[in-house]
């Protein structure tokens, strides 16, 4: 059967009835006595609530989460009061919801003569009012043969690799300050430069970079320039370019070997120069500098003393607060002026995530984002003696982020993520140009944003993207209220040949409830299928809701593919990531095969056709998959992945190793925990691997070094199992280069379908 979440939208458009009415009919007129039998045996009986919770199991894939479930539920009754949700269920309310998860409306006088109509009540009497428990299993499996009906199970028309994985087109579109320009990045010479164009002109768009050996990074305007990050072949050592927007000469304003530097502060008031950060001294830790964009000239605004792991300007650009800390505990310091010395602001304990934002315009309060003394991230504000006020929180997820905005001195919004993606508006202005725009385009908020807005706030880029949708930008000038499409990513796709990305929950063996996702092919009955599971990286990260070319590409392909938030992932609060500190290969990895098992109980996946697939840790997870569960998988991708967790430690980034106490924290010590880390390293326990498997490596990879799959290759190898084993002398940690990331896929497809098919 294919379950899907019923839309809050197609709810608010079918439930039109007076259900307040029908939940507490528990007789019937008299003058319709002789046509319609009430149902005497009560223990047959189905209630309201009863009935929406079995619609919930069946209809949808959250199983092991509370507070989804009620998610659901609400938007199947958005608009619409229950008055008593213990009294009977009646046939009339069952046809509803089940018509309003099909998508279809009601034709003549009731939703029960529509629903009868395509078959949803064949072999059940519908001349009384309620429904029993035996009735009701009918009506579910009836309701999946109308479901599937138009499923001819051909799958859709097959698209390449190409079309999915080569640059999509214009992207990452920006206003210049003053609002007068736009720019964006595209691909010249098959690699992301970035291109300027006047706004309301003719005139082509101008590239103002040259890159044709590596993508850009990431760019940023100051004044008239454009600041660009680029590094060498993936080695992660980013520096700092500058090209002005009229075409200019590039410059590396940070030429140094084996640094990295990043901008903190464009310092909005200051002309030609922004403050950064850079590991140019110590190869460990980040300094600030003062860098001026035109001549490269940098001085030294803030020394790190060593345990600086980040740093906050004030409103008047002055570096003013810093998180010290040994990867473990440590200190939010602030100081009253540069001059003056840091002292302790606010102490961070082991688990603790304290980050700051922003300084308030006047200076004497500070935005932050902490779970300190509770389990949920929370947006919180801070005055200068140190106590906390609480502005934002939700009691099931974390708050993932907050934008600040120094022209109105608030913040705008916060933002968290269930299972899509939510806003939680603070500025009303802001909030009123939001739904307007997204109600001009036509979705849901969580399929739209607003990526950037002039000073005065009357200009914005806003983009639309979706599971099904790669992604759509727009200009927008509230002052004139015109919308002005900019470009669609990867035209040549259409969404009606794209899959649709299924929140799901599920209980791990030991209870804990696990979210995920499940994109199911398109044109397929979802029984039986070869399935895929891709473990995110990380692993203190999370999958999220949305459009992800390499889900679709094997859902194109005829694959389910299963992507599961494991214990560890963020976004859940302090409890569940803590769960998962030292369970690499132990209870994570058992979520992963909980989530595989749970697909296959559900009829969705073949047992005998499982893959996994991951990258990073993702990587890892796929190896200890097959290390530790060799008979779950029928094939596996290892995508620079980790098969030795001591040679990981030993070869971690010089600049990670503030981090250091973190790993030993989360993934174990190499010396205090020898045995652990033995027991869970793939490479030391090869001969249980009998699982096809195929792994691909970025030789300049600065996090996992090559080595990781060096080691697992030669020593499966050894053993006389032979390996599919792709290195590229170009990239890093992971393929950014179009040509790579096709001949990448083009592989993993073909190695899929042919031990998966």
């Amino acid at each position: 059967m294919r379950k899907k979440v019923l839309t809050t939208a197609i709810a608010a458009s079918l439930f039109t009835l007076p259900l307040s009415a029908l939940a507490n009919t528990t007789t019937v007129d008299s003058s319709v006595e002789s046509k319609v039998t009430v149902s005497t045996n009560q223990h047959s009986w189905v209630t309201t609530k009863a009935f929406l919770e079995k619609a919930v199991t069946e209809l949808t894939y959250q199983h092991g989460s509370d507070f989804m479930r009620k998610a659901v539920i609400d938007g199947w009754l958005k608009g619409i009061t229950f008055e008593n949700m213990d009294v009977q269920v009646t046939q009339e309310q069952v046809a509803l919801v089940l018509l309003s998860e099909l998508g279809v409306k009601k034709e003549g006088q009731s939703y029960k003569e529509t629903a009868a109509k395509l078959g949803i009540f064949d072999g059940i009497p519908t001349n009384r009012i309620t429904v029993s428990e035996s009735e009701l299993e009918v009506i579910f499996d009836n309701f999946k043969k109308v479901e599937n009906k138009e499923i001819d199970n051909k799958g859709v028309k097959e698209i390449s690799v190409e079309d999915f994985m080569k640059n999509p087109g214009n992207l990452a579109y920006q206003l210049s300050p003053d609002g007068n320009y736009i720019s964006y990045a595209a691909a010249w010479e098959n690699r992301l430069n970035i291109f300027v164009q006047k706004m309301n002109s003719e005139e082509e768009p101008v590239r103002v970079t040259n890159l044709t050996d590596r993508d850009i990074a990431g760019f940023i305007w100051k004044d008239d320039s454009i600041l660009y990050l680029k590094d060498n072949g993936g080695d992660e050592n980013y520096h700092i370019y500058t090209s002005t927007f009229n075409g200019g000469t590039e410059k590396d304003l940070t030429p140094y070997e084996n640094v990295v530097a990043y901008p903190i502060d464009i310092l909005k008031d200051a002309k030609d120069e922004i403050l950064i950060m850079m590991n140019k001294e110590d190869a460990t830790v980040f300094d600030v500098y003062k860098l001026n964009v035109k001549t490269g000239e940098t001085k030294l605004v803030a020394k790190n003393p060593g345990n600086i792991q980040s740093w906050l300007s004030d409103s008047n650009g002055q570096v003013r607060m810093a998180v010290a800390s040994d990867g473990v505990v440590g200190e939010v310091l602030y100081r009253e002026s540069e001059e003056a010395e840091f002292k302790p602001f606010i102490t961070i304990e082991a688990g603790d995530t304290v980050t700051p934002i922003a300084f308030s315009q006047d200076n004497k309060s500070i935005y932050m984002l902490s779970n300190k003394k509770r389990d949920k991230v929370e947006l919180v504000q801070y005055n200068l003696e140190g106590k906390e006020k609480v502005i934002l929180s939700n009691p099931n997820v974390d708050i993932s982020n907050a934008i600040y905005s120094s022209t109105k001195d608030k913040i705008l919004f916060g933002v968290y993520m269930t299972d899509k993606g939510h806003y939680e508006f603070l500025d009303r202005d802001f909030e009123k140009v939001f739904n307007k725009v997204k109600d001009k385009l036509g979705v849901s908020e969580s399929e739209f944003g607003i990526g950037d807005y002039n000073k005065d706030m009357t200009k914005f880029i806003v983009n639309v993207s979706s599971d099904k949708v790669y992604g759509k930008y727009y200009y927008y000038d509230s002052v004139t209220d015109t919308l002005t499409e900019l470009a669609e990513l990867a035209s040549w796709l259409d969404p009606n040949d794209m899959a649709e990305m299924n929140s799901i929950s599920y209980e791990a063996r030991d209870g804990l409830t696990i979210h995920g996702y499940l994109t199911l092919p398109e044109n397929k009955v979802a029984e039986n299928l070869p399935l895929v599971v891709i473990p995110h990286g990380g692993p203190w990260a999370r999958d999220m809701w949305g459009f992800n070319p390499e889900v679709q590409l094997l859902a194109n392909r005829g694959y389910a593919v299963l992507q599961v938030n494991f214990r560890s992932s963020t976004g859940y609060g302090r409890a569940f990531m803590d769960a998962g500190n030292k369970q690499w290969g132990l209870k994570i990895q058992d979520d992963i095969t909980d989530g595989v098992q749970w697909a296959i109980d559900q009829g969705i996946a073949n047992p005998e056709k499982i893959g996994i697939y991951g990258g990073s840790f993702g990587g890892y997870a796929a190896l200890a998959g097959i290390t530790f569960t060799p008979d779950l998988y029928a094939a596996a991708v290892d995508y620079v992945g980790v098969s030795n967790i001591f040679t990981l430690l030993e070869t971690i980034p010089a600049y990670w190793e503030t981090q250091r106490n973190m790993f030993y924290e989360r993934v174990g010590h190499p010396e205090k925990d020898k045995e652990l880390l033995t027991a869970v390293s793939p490479v030391f326990h090869v001969d249980k691997i009998k699982t096809p498997l195929f792994v691909a490596q970025g030789a300049n990879d600065p996090r996992v070094n090559k080595q990781e799959s060096d080691q697992i290759v030669e020593a499966l190898r050894a053993r006389g199992v032979d390996v599919e084993y792709m290195v590229k002398d170009n990239e890093g940690h992971g393929f950014m280069n179009e040509e790579n990331r096709i001949e990448f896929y083009n592989a993993m497809v073909k190695f899929f379908d042919t031990h998966l098919k």
